[in-house]
């Protein structure tokens, strides 16, 4: 089992599609993508967690286009970590959990890192190499040594699992404000 993880899918949303110069024509395109690409990856043996913003739009208030959707989504369970844009509809979809924060074992160590939709200073065990996953911020900022950006938009619109998500911090700075909030001992 791999735990996958990916953020600010935004399924059926036209204008986000602009407002983050996302290379698609449409959101049904769009749509078609982030499902392929979820199933170029994410097995049924995979759990599959999803950092905020499942939908938006007007679709994202259609029962069926939810349920179209949420049924083509790969993997055994299916999480939510509650995004700004995750509506009653969406929150009223079969998910395996909900919810705002959570912690997930993963890594060679399987230390708990912490996923929140929104970038956090700090969390449970930052002190000791515990890493943050996080979206909601829209223009490809993806993140610092410690913090990472999951979402759709600096992954090439594809899921990751925790051994990219490690890769990739090596590559990121030191976020300027780590050494005044958490002391390293």
């Amino acid at each position: 089992m791999t735990n996958w993880y990916t953020a600010d899918t935004h399924f059926g949303h036209e204008s986000v599609i602009g407002f983050c110069d996302r290379p698609f024509a449409n959101a049904s395109q769009m749509d078609v993508t982030l499902i392929e690409n979820l199933h170029a990856h994410v097995t049924s043996d995979d759990d599959l967690w999803i950092l905020g913003d499942f939908t938006f739009g007007p679709k994202a208030k259609e029962a069926y286009y939810l349920s179209e959707i949420f049924g083509q989504l790969p993997g055994t369970r299916i999480h939510l970590i509650v995004g700004n844009h995750d509506q009653a509809a969406t929150l009223a979809l079969p998910w395996d959990s909900i919810s705002h924060i959570a912690e997930v074992r993963d890594g060679p160590k399987s230390q708990a890192h912490t996923l929140c939709h929104y970038p956090m200073i700090t969390w449970n065990h930052a002190g000791r190499q515990a890493l943050q996953l996080f979206d909601h911020v829209h223009y490809n900022w993806q993140g610092s040594r410690n913090s990472v950006n999951v979402r759709v938009d600096v992954w090439d619109f594809r899921p990751m699992q925790f051994e990219d998500i490690a890769l990739r911090t090596q590559t990121l700075p030191i976020n300027k404000h780590w050494d005044e909030v958490e002391r390293n001992t």
